[in-house]
């Protein structure tokens, strides 16, 4: 099929088979810019390059600091676990502190309850002859420097 043009009123008709296009004829035909984003494209694309190339530096430097972060981990690991070890046994330790008070609070009750101050008067002044002192057997000392006592002979 034979393809006629025709201009009317500034613009032009292709006829074909398929499709009419129309086309301007009084502005000049837009060329498409290349787009900018080829130019970054190129640089993403190299710096995306640099970025995937390891050369040996780099792995040693990168080995170097995963094996420090690791070290730090189990260092921090290690230490958690003594604390946690060590609260453990102050808190058994403190249970065992307040038995034994309690233990001793219970002796030391048992003790003075059993103590019969009559019968250790009676063993006193039956058994080993001891007396009571008398008023005039007891002497009081007033000291009226200080309350420092120096003995330097007996007291009368």
């Amino acid at each position: 099929m034979a393809v006629r043009s025709r201009q009317i009123k500034n613009q032009e008709y292709i006829q074909g088979s398929i499709v009419q296009k129309t086309i301007p004829m009084d502005r000049p035909q837009r060329t498409p810019r290349p787009k900018p984003r080829r130019r970054i494209a190129r640089a993403v694309r190299r710096n995306q390059e640099k970025a995937l190339y390891m050369d040996l530096p780099y792995v040693i430097m990168l080995t170097l600091a995963a094996a420090c972060v690791l070290y730090i981990c189990v260092g921090y690991l290690q230490t958690q676990s003594d604390m946690t070890g060590r609260i453990y046994q102050i808190e058994k330790l403190e249970k065992e502190l307040e038995y034994l008070k309690s233990e001793n609070d219970a002796l030391a009750t048992r003790i003075n309850t059993s103590v019969d101050l009559d019968h250790v008067y009676k063993i006193a002044t039956e058994e080993l002859g001891m007396v009571y002192a008398n008023r005039n057997q007891v002497l009081l000392y007033d000291n009226t420097e200080s309350e420092y006592v120096r003995q330097y002979e007996d007291i009368p």
